[in-house]
Formats: structure tokens, C-alpha cells, sequence
């Protein structure tokens, strides 16, 4: 992947207040943007502003009902979702704002003035199901961008390498043929859900992949399970966009999981997910986890700068952990569903 890369970032506009001493924080967009600029891209580096979601495109994937209690809510003052996920009386245009960004940037890839985009938002989105928000999530970012782009006939490749899975992902694009969505992630974890059996509704079957793996597993094996189950799915389905869910929690150093990946591997997993978009200007990364801020600046460093073809890392990739057992678990469900 090479050529300029567009960010599209909150830029000052972030009212989302989960907190003291939440890991879901602003500085968390902080330390993202330190990252970005340690890529060194200068002139390669563009940069678009979001726009907030309309209610027509939330309702794509969101329960209107929904979308309007969680606006009244943060209008009351808010409170807590569940024990992890805070509303703040900003909560909800925060949130409106991370919903369009995703296509706020894919509207501006198509004006031709980037090859892909990382889209630096917060709250993220993947655990967010078309009724709930949860797991630090209030809106599906990532989901309503490929409901917008699946909306115009598009075929969206959305792959999730945040260390949980992306269960309202998953949920919103079930029964979905027009959506392949894989995911890699630490089992067992937060939220329970991703077994490989897990793999798609009948009118999908075959469109969800996971790969769920063990804790101490290196970026190699997360580079097998892309070799012996997904290249040959995502050839198949053909996408014409491709979205990751670019979490950045299996990171040896983050506080909320126990994968053993550096920023060496995801450099690693951008150029491989890169290779499956058909064309330029057909791929959008979403912020999702990673909560130590020095892992989380590092890791972003190394995805950014492989977008733009000039990849920057410290660490090297990772390799000889456990979880090629799990990888050929799911490659054999996958080869038996043909």
C-alpha cells in the first residue's frame, strides 16, 4: 500500500467523559496522534474533518428506539450503560460525530485525495449491537460505515483485529451477504462470544470468521490463521472495500488482555489486510482498543506509516506462541462449509 494517507479525527471535538482512571480516555486520541506523527509522513499525511452520522444512516444498523434513549439519556446527564461503559452529558454528539466519520473519509478517498484512511475516534464501536451499547462502546462506527457503503451495492470486507471480538459487529452483519466480516481476538475474553463455530446466518453462510486464539499468542500466528483461512475466503467474496477494526489491545503491554503482539506485527497484519482491497482508495482503518498509551502510539506508528508504503516500527514481529492449533480448528470449519 502506498500513497498519501488520510486521517479524520475528532480535532478538539471530543466530549465524551467516561471518567477518572478509565481506560477509555481522551488521551488515548492523544497519544494516537503523537503516533501518527512519529510516521513521518509529511506531505503523505492529509487530513479531513468528520461529520456527524444522520439518524437515516444510524438507523441502517441502530434501533431508532435506541438511538433516541441514548440521546436522552446523555441529555439527562448520563450514567453508565453497564459497569464499563460511560455517558457523559457530551456522550452522545461525541458519538454521533465517531458514526460519520468512517464516511466522512470514505467520502473523501473517493475525491481522490489519499490512497486509504485512519479514522481516530472514540467511543469505539465494535461491541455496540444494533439495541446496546457496551464494553466501553455506544454507536458501531465501524458498522455504520459499511452499512452506508453496502447501502450503494458495495461488498464490504470488514476485518477486526482488536483483541476482543467485535460481537455486535458480528450481530449487526449476520445474516448479511454483502459483508465478510473477520475476527482474531483472545479467547476466553470479554465478550464470551467469536467461537469458530460462529460463522455467519443463513442467508450468509460462511461471511463470519473467527478465529479465536490463546492467551501468549505471537503475530505469527495471527499472519497463519490470514493464510489458511481468510485469503482464500476474502478471494471468494470479492470485496470492494475493505474496513478494519484496528484495535490495538493484543499488544504484549496492554493492561486489559494477555496476546503477546508488538508493533512490529501489526505493521505485519496492515500490509496483509492492505493486499485485499481491490483497488486504491478502498481502505478505512477504525480506531477500536489499546489502552497502554506507549504501546498504543507505537502500534499506530507502525499500521500508519505501512499505509503509506513506508513502514516505520521499534519492535520486531512476534513469533513461537501457542494458537496454531486454534488456527487449523477454524480453517477446518471453514473448508468443511466450502
Amino acid at each position: 500500500m502506498t500513497g498519501n494517507v488520510l486521517v479524520c479525527s475528532l480535532d478538539g471535538h471530543d466530549r465524551h467523559d467516561t471518567g477518572r482512571r478509565h481506560p477509555e480516555h481522551a488521551g488515548r486520541l492523544d497519544a494516537v496522534m503523537r503516533g501518527i506523527d512519529d510516521a513521518r509522513l509529511g506531505d503523505a499525511l492529509v487530513h479531513a474533518a468528520p461529520r456527524p452520522a444522520t439518524r437515516d444512516e444510524l438507523a441502517r444498523v441502530h434501533d431508532p428506539r435506541y438511538v433516541t434513549a441514548l440521546e436522552e439519556f446523555a441529555a439527562g446527564g448520563g450514567g453508565h450503560l453497564d459497569p464499563d461503559t460511560a455517558v457523559s452529558r457530551g456522550s452522545f454528539d461525541t458519538a454521533l460525530l465517531a458514526a460519520g466519520a468512517g464516511i466522512a473519509a470514505v467520502e473523501a478517498l473517493q475525491r481522490g485525495i489519499a490512497g486509504s484512511a485512519f479514522v481516530v475516534v472514540r467511543p469505539p464501536g465494535h461491541h455496540a449491537t444494533a439495541t446496546r451499547g457496551q464494553g466501553f462502546c455506544l454507536l458501531n462506527n465501524i458498522a455504520v460505515c459499511a452499512a452506508a457503503l453496502t447501502a450503494r451495492g458495495e461488498r464490504v470486507l470488514i476485518v477486526d483485529w482488536d483483541v476482543h471480538h467485535g460481537n455486535g459487529t458480528q450481530d449487526i452483519f449476520w445474516d448479511d451477504r454483502r459483508v465478510l466480516y473477520v475476527s482474531t481476538h483472545q479467547w476466553p475474553a470479554y465478550p464470551g462470544t467469536g467461537r469458530p463455530s460462529e460463522t455467519g446466518g443463513a442467508g450468509a453462510p460462511g461471511l463470519t470468521i473467527n478465529v479465536p486464539l490463546p492467551p501468549g499468542a505471537t503475530g505469527d500466528v495471527a499472519l497463519a490463521a490470514f493464510d489458511e483461512v481468510v485469503d482464500a475466503a476474502t478471494a471468494q467474496f470479492a470485496p470492494t472495500w475493505v474496513l478494519v477494526s484496528a484495535g490495538f489491545d493484543a499488544h504484549r503491554d496492554d493492561p486489559l488482555a494477555d496476546l503477546a503482539w508488538s508493533d512490529g506485527d501489526y505493521a505485519a497484519l496492515t500490509q496483509r489486510v492492505a493486499s485485499y482491497a481491490p483497488a486504491p482508495a478502498r481502505l478505512v482503518a477504525f480506531l477500536e482498543g489499546g489502552y497502554d498509551l506507549s504501546a498504543l502510539r507505537r502500534s499506530v506508528t507502525a499500521t500508519v506509516s505501512t499505509m503509506a508504503g513506508a513502514t516505520v516500527h521499534e519492535e520486531a514481529p512476534t513469533s513461537g506462541g501457542p494458537g496454531h492449533d486454534a488456527v487449523a480448528l477454524a480453517a477446518r470449519i471453514h473448508a468443511e462449509l466450502g
